[in-house]
């Protein structure tokens, strides 16, 4: 009878580790599933924010077109151009403030 219950003590350790290999095959498979749902997130998000990060970018680019902010004595903010755009005269050649 001791004979038996060893047996069936060794046979079930012995099964242990297939039931511990169908328990890292399943969760491989969720960590699978779960890096896919991310990457397919990940890539929607980035086609929507794409339009306005291209936005950004030009944004970027124009602002080399700019001098740095002056502050003048009397608290005003001044950005100046580095090339400035000619003004057209309005009628009788007066220019509109």
């Amino acid at each position: 009878m001791k004979r038996i219950a060893a047996y069936a003590l060794c046979a079930s350790l012995a099964a242990t580790p297939l039931a511990a290999q169908d328990a890292d095959s399943d969760l491989q498979e969720g960590m699978d599933l779960l890096s896919e749902g991310t990457k397919l997130l990940l890539r929607g998000l980035l086609g929507e924010i794409e339009p306005a990060l291209r936005e950004l970018e030009d944004a970027l680019r124009d602002m080399n077109a700019y001098h740095p902010p002056e502050v003048l004595p009397n608290g005003d903010i001044i950005i100046r151009r580095k090339t400035p755009r000619p003004v057209p005269p309005g009628e009788n050649g007066e220019i509109e403030l």
